[in-house]
């Protein structure tokens, strides 16, 4: 991930207070902000610069509106330094407590999205006023802009990364599927990879929703629905799910069993686990499989929590015998910790978990920070 400096620094706020010159306006709150960006993150510089915007530029709100139109007009105004604005736009177009303003607002954030993207600050929008943002979310998702769409269904998801959760949406799961409906037949590939990754979000507690929408969409598809769905479906596979991998083609693995699981007996924190597994088909007719594997990683406490990932998908001939190799990495990372000891590597078969090896890992580390 790139530093906070490379995203939202000083060479971002300078473009920024660049943009509000031209369009005629202050600039000595925004380019202030750059000398207290020491140890800030990310979120954190874009709420500074946020409220610095705002008191740079007019307090009455449709002067505020007006110099937020300037700056779109501005061909340098993009990137990064979009995102205080967006930001901006959402803080003061709530905060008015009008619904006139409240849809400005919305359509400042789909005019802004194409120079970055508005998702974190419909957030906002989400928050205050959630029918009326869907509404326009809904809206949005018949625009000729490819950007303006995937704002309808990126910024209205349950677990958008980097982003706030909005409770309502968490409480009533079904209230997006209207947007999605509309756009799993995109022709964008942009578009279409945002509503398998919102619909993904949806399967952390929602299998059943999931699964029936996918199966809805199989039965009207286009080109692209089959990929789509695998997309959307990919966690519930890794857990196993016996509907989703029904849907998928992956029946129950009868006349499928494990000949071989070789795993390496120790691996350092910093290098790869190399295993390999030989999976046998006895059946009589051709079968779907897809074979995840899982790493039992052990906690401070000792427990071990299993985490799933994707190995291969293939199609097994009676009498065939398939062996698959792979290596994996325990490379520090700043998502995991790894804590030295027994550790297990396990098969999964089509949702059935096949096999189980031991192996220690040596020399855990802390891992590597990156701001």
């Amino acid at each position: 991930m790139p530093f906070a400096d490379e995203l939202l620094g000083a060479s971002a706020v300078e473009g920024l207070t660049t943009c509000l010159m031209l369009a005629g306006y202050d600039t000595a709150r925004t380019s202030a902000t750059v000398t207290e960006f020491d140890g800030m993150a990310l979120k954190n510089r874009s709420d500074l610069v946020r409220d610095a915007l705002i008191d740079d530029l007019p307090e009455p709100f449709t002067g505020f509106v007006s110099a937020v139109n300037k700056l779109i007009d501005q061909p340098g105004c993009t990137g990064w330094m979009v995102w205080p604005i967006t930001e901006a736009v959402a803080l003061r177009a709530t905060a008015q407590g009008t619904t006139g303003a409240f849809d400005i607002g919305l359509a400042l954030l789909a005019e802004l999205t194409p120079r970055l993207t508005s998702e974190f600050a419909l957030r906002t929008m989400l928050l205050a006023d959630l029918d009326r943002t869907l509404a326009a979310a809904r809206a949005w998702a018949e625009s000729p802009d490819h950007h303006v769409r995937r704002l309808a269904s990126e910024g209205t998801r349950q677990y958008l990364p980097w982003a706030r959760r909005i409770p309502e949406l968490l409480r009533h799961p079904a209230a997006t599927l209207p947007i999605v409906d509309a756009l799993y037949r995109d022709p964008s590939e942009y578009v279409r990879r945002s509503v398998a990754n919102h619909v993904n979000d949806l399967s952390r507690h929602h299998p059943d929703l999931v699964v029936s929408t996918a199966a809805r969409w199989q039965n009207a598809p286009d080109a692209n629905t089959g990929k789509l769905v695998r997309h959307a479906l990919r966690t519930l596979v890794k857990k196993g799910d016996p509907d989703a991998l029904a849907l998928l083609g992956f029946d129950a693995p009868t006349g499928l069993y494990l000949t071989e699981l070789i795993v390496d007996p120790t691996v350092d924190t910093g290098d790869k686990l190399a295993f390999a597994i030989t999976l046998a088909h006895s059946g009589e007719s051709p079968v779907n499989v897809v074979v995840d594997y899982s790493i039992g990683f052990r906690k401070a406490n000792g427990a071990i929590t299993h985490k799933v990932f994707k190995l291969a998908t293939k199609t097994m001939r009676p009498g065939e015998h398939l062996r698959l190799t792979k290596s994996h990495s325990f490379v520090p990372i700043t998502t995991r910790r790894y804590h030295p000891g027994r550790h297990e590597l396990a098969v999964q078969v089509n949702g059935r978990r096949m096999g189980v090896a031991e192996f220690d890992l040596l020399g855990a580390a802390e891992p590597t920070v990156l701001r």
